[in-house]
């Protein structure tokens, strides 16, 4: 059975690596546990449980940063967020009901160590594009910092990029500064419906190679979200800037079958679920 150790400081994290380390005990660090089977399971004796140390600490919208702990909800983040009109651009996904789990229960910890990346990757990037900075605890027992809260930080080595994506496998961080932006004013998607998958991927390719900016693209076989094939693309902008790119795409993919257009409340929906 594993022994959970929950810390609720900065120094209590660093004391109980200290004391792993001295002792050679393995340490597997968890958030709120919502994808813990993602990836290989870790054979540790105890879990070091950092959704103790949460909440947003800095929070600022006209510099378009945001700092927090690392086993702040995602919920919380997301709210406090749209609240100012604004969004993480690399679209966290919720991975909590994939594994048996409640939706909602992830952190900010879990989407920058698993580098979780939704759909708008593709025009976004991933989450370690948007990791500004970093505090941890290295797995020598030793608190260290890196990067900071403005864009261009290029003191030193790129740790924070390092350490997203390692499973925790690295370090165990302590408080995380992203980067923010405004979230989209308006959004629409276009469906082309009953298509085999050679044909779908073929309808994505056109629009991922056009000039439309498309920043969401999905192909869903039948029997996924749907008992019809659907090849999706998703649009996201100004409500100009929406219409006109819209409009474009479904002449250039005119030829390709039956499509229509979702509005922003289908749309966002849909690839919440996606």
């Amino acid at each position: 059975m594993t022994e959970t150790l929950k810390p609720e400081t900065d120094d209590q994290v660093l004391e109980t690596v200290r004391w792993a380390l001295a002792g050679g005990v393995p340490l597997e660090l968890v958030g709120r546990g919502s994808k813990r089977g993602f990836g290989r399971p870790v054979q540790a004796a105890h879990a070091l449980d950092l959704s103790g140390l949460a909440g947003i600490e800095v929070y600022e919208p006209e510099e378009l940063v945001l700092t927090a702990r690392p086993g702040t909800p995602m919920a919380e983040i997301e709210a406090a967020l749209a609240a100012s009109g604004q969004a993480l651009a690399f679209e966290p996904p919720d991975l909590g009901p994939l594994y048996g789990g409640p939706a909602g229960a992830g952190t900010l910890g879990g989407a920058v160590g698993c580098n979780l990346s939704g759909p708008r990757r593709l025009k976004a990037g991933a989450a370690r594009d948007h990791v500004l900075g970093i505090e941890a605890v290295s797995g020598r027992g030793q608190a260290f910092k890196s990067g900071g809260r403005v864009v261009k930080n290029v003191t030193g080595y790129d740790l924070p990029k390092l350490l997203t994506g390692a499973f925790g496998t690295l370090a165990a961080m302590t408080r995380i500064t992203v980067k923010v932006l405004p979230a989209p004013e308006t959004v629409r998607t276009l469906v082309v419906a009953g298509l085999d998958d050679a044909a779908g991927v073929a309808v994505l390719t056109r629009a991922l190679t056009s000039p439309y900016e498309v920043s969401g693209a999905a192909h869903l076989p039948a029997g996924i979200l749907g008992d019809t094939a659907r090849s999706l693309v998703r649009i996201e902008g100004f409500g100009p800037s929406v219409d006109s790119r819209v409009a474009a795409l479904s002449q250039l993919l005119d030829d390709a079958g039956p499509l229509t257009v979702l509005d922003p409340a289908e749309s966002a929906d849909l690839w919440r679920r996606i």
